[in-house]
């Protein structure tokens, strides 16, 4: 088992309900690596927003994930269908503490593809600033 993975092709779509506003979607395109370790699978990937490189692994297991980001943004955000988690938020004001309410939660992994699916309320300061959903959708780059 290597470190590096196999690369894959990831098309990604990220939708927003702001609390007190419009629908908003984005879909990228990116390369990256699946890498399996007992069981466990982590998607990794970089993405440039606002000129800034931010750095993304997914960990996936049967029944929970993690997403960690790091470079431009900052952020641990644990998703959990069983019970609300604590994860955080770093700004340029400080550490942010978030809490996750994940709705919906599914990973479905074929050979040479997969499929990570959430939807989940983003709450800060005991309010939810928003309902978002995240669709990852990888398949093995040939060759």
């Amino acid at each position: 088992m290597n470190d590096v993975g196999t690369k894959v092709k990831i098309k990604l779509v990220s939708s927003i309900i702001p609390k007190d506003g419009e629908l908003e979607t984005y879909e990228m395109w990116l390369q990256g690596s699946l890498v399996e370790k007992a069981g466990t699978h982590y998607l990794r990937y970089e993405e440039i927003q606002d000129d800034k490189e931010i750095r993304t692994t997914v960990k996936l297991t049967n029944d929970q994930a993690l997403i960690m980001r790091s470079g431009g943004v900052t952020m641990r955000l644990p998703l959990n269908l069983q019970q609300k988690e604590r994860g955080h938020y770093e700004s340029i004001y400080g550490s942010i503490p978030i809490v996750i309410k994940t709705h919906q939660l599914s990973c479905e992994r074929l050979e040479g593809s997969g499929r990570f699916k959430t939807q989940y309320d983003l709450i800060i300061g005991g309010a939810s600033v928003g309902h978002y959903t995240l669709e990852i959708n990888y398949s093995e780059v040939q060759g």
